[in-house]
């Protein structure tokens, strides 16, 4: 495992949040030629960094700290009456694990997905060369798990298993099935899967008090925030 204090970090020039339209924004990357291994990858976690495609980075904002990073610990986590209903409508839904690599069954899913969910976001409109850096890379810790009814697949939620957790990078779904609030199912999921590991948290990436779209994360409790360097419960 690397020492952290060996690491090398750039920092982006400042650009528009992606979040907060009024802000600037900087991004503090690991050195891209810095393999990550698992145990850099759980350590940084715990720093709040997170990962995208081959890059490990966490918010870098000389005037604004909105970005939280926030984690469940699965431990101490009980579904409210809400969440229990989500479980209770997904019973029928079959949970497999699958190389992570591409599929053009995932892809077609992928891209319904942002075409319907997210057109007015960054991944818009989709292609295979996004699909492929954001989500299909060579990493020994990445899981992609698929739920399907009988052979219809219904979600793809993309994990990563560190040490410390399971991180829930991504999780993409079909719009139609839209009763089964298939991306809450999907964090349900990976909290209980994290249990059966024995992992301790699922990090679901930050959260902005101000960004509605990130609303959700709150819902489940107890949740961790990384305020100031140390993790507090909420």
């Amino acid at each position: 495992m690397t020492n952290l204090a060996q690491l090398k970090f750039f920092a982006t020039q400042p650009h528009t949040c992606s979040y907060l339209p009024d802000e600037r924004a900087t991004t503090l990357f690991l050195d891209p030629q810095q393999s990550i291994d698992l145990g850099t990858y759980s350590r940084l976690s715990d720093l709040g960094f997170r990962r995208s495609g081959d890059h490990l980075y966490r918010p870098h904002c000389a005037n604004c700290s909105a970005c939280i990073a926030v984690r469940i610990p699965v431990a101490r986590f009980a579904p409210n009456k809400q969440q229990r209903r989500i479980l209770k409508r997904n019973q029928d839904v079959q949970v497999n694990q699958v190389p992570a690599c591409f599929n053009a069954e995932h892809y077609a899913l992928f891209a319904r997905y942002i075409e319907q969910r997210h057109a007015d976001g960054d991944m818009y409109p989709p292609s295979r060369e996004q699909f492929e850096s954001f989500l299909v890379r060579e990493h020994s810790f990445t899981r992609f798990f698929e739920c399907r009814l009988e052979d219809e697949l219904i979600a793809v939620a993309v994990t990563d298993v560190m040490e410390n957790g399971l991180s829930a990078v991504y999780t993409f779904f079909a719009p139609e099935h839209d009763r089964r609030s298939l991306g809450r199912f999907a964090i349900l999921w990976q909290i209980e899967e994290a249990r059966r590991q024995g992992l301790p948290s699922l990090y679901l990436g930050y959260w902005i008090k101000e960004c509605r779209k990130m609303n959700y994360k709150t819902e489940y409790r107890p949740l961790e925030m990384l305020v100031n360097q140390r993790w507090i419960t909420i």
